[in-house]
């Protein structure tokens, strides 16, 4: 079950207004197109780790646990630090755990959900008793800034959960999940360069259009497979946390599976997309101010690059 939650975003915001004095672009474009308003961007001494470690540690904090309680960390991520080691790694040290795995989880956007799925077949195998499970990125970094199109929409910052396997818990904690991938879409959404091709990190590059039409007409397949391995109906559902990309494909997506619109979480407005870490930072907003309380059901989605795709369950 979810214990503890946390969350970092770099100090720097950088608004539609202070992009449209760079660019050729308005806050009026962005928004009717996005719903983003502002984004934050991380300084040069803020890495995808030290972003991830604040908010791991904050997450440590939320739950009353310390580094010598947690046997598992993985961070979602498609920014990482060094292309190794392992970005979960470097928040591993940060924190003083010394004991258990760490590693990294790549499926870009939709990493976080992959990531939570993944921690918890480790607990429910027995394999860890409680994961600190993190998404972080500093998308600033692998945008290109003369792209307009793109270099709008994502910005930098870390969320994290910490799931802890219980004996007593019921039927909380992670209920059902369902994951999907499919290369044949590299080209729609990817980054041109990478150290086994061109020895680069290179830039993300994105056909808008496919990706939204993808998004609403094919992604709600996993959301409708977790409702029925879970035998819950979306009716049932208290808060849907989606990944914070686009605010059109968000509502979109609750219309078709029957989502009422005041039970979305929407924060893409103030973190514009953070990519595998806007999950667990929309996730951080939503139970901080008090609308996710415990016994809540709780349904987070998210689509990548790849395509990779998914959605899970979660009893508060």
């Amino acid at each position: 079950m979810v214990v503890g939650t946390g969350s970092s975003l770099p100090a720097r915001v950088v608004t539609n207004a202070d992009l449209a004095e760079q660019m050729d672009t308005s806050d009026a474009w962005i928004v009717q197109r996005t719903g983003i308003r502002q984004r934050h961007i991380a300084a040069a001494d803020e890495t995808t780790s030290v972003l991830g470690a604040r908010a791991a540690r904050a997450a440590l904090e939320d739950a009353g646990l310390t580094a010598d309680d947690i046997d598992l960390v993985i961070c979602a991520t498609s920014t990482p630090d060094h292309t190794f080691p392992a970005t979960a790694t470097q928040i591993q040290a940060a924190l003083g755990i010394h004991q258990g795995a760490a590693f990294d989880l790549q499926a870009v956007c939709a990493g976080f959900v992959f990531a939570v799925s993944t921690a918890d077949k480790f607990l429910t195998t027995g394999a860890a008793r409680r994961a600190l499970v993190v998404g972080a990125e500093t998308f600033s970094r692998i945008v290109d800034w003369e792209d307009r199109t793109t270099c709008v929409l994502f910005g930098d910052g870390a969320g994290a959960i910490v799931l802890e396997a219980q004996d007593e818990a019921g039927n909380r904690g992670v209920l059902s999940a369902s994951l999907r991938s499919d290369g044949r879409h590299r080209e729609k959404l990817y980054v041109d360069g990478g150290p086994g091709s061109t020895g680069t990190t290179g830039h993300l590059r994105m056909e808008g259009r496919d990706v939204f039409r993808f998004a609403v007409g094919q992604v709600t397949d996993v959301i409708v497979e977790a409702f029925a391995q879970a035998g819950v109906t979306a009716e049932e559902l208290d808060w849907f946390v989606p990944h914070q990309a686009n605010r059109r494909i968000i509502e979109a997506s609750a219309d078709k599976i029957g989502i009422a619109r005041e039970k979305i979480v929407l924060t893409v407005d103030r973190h514009g997309n953070t990519s595998a870490a806007s999950i667990p930072l929309a996730l951080d907003v939503a139970r901080r101010d008090g609308r996710i309380q415990a016994g809540d059901l709780v349904m987070i989605e998210a689509i990548g690059g790849g395509f990779s795709w998914g959605a899970a369950l979660i009893r508060w």
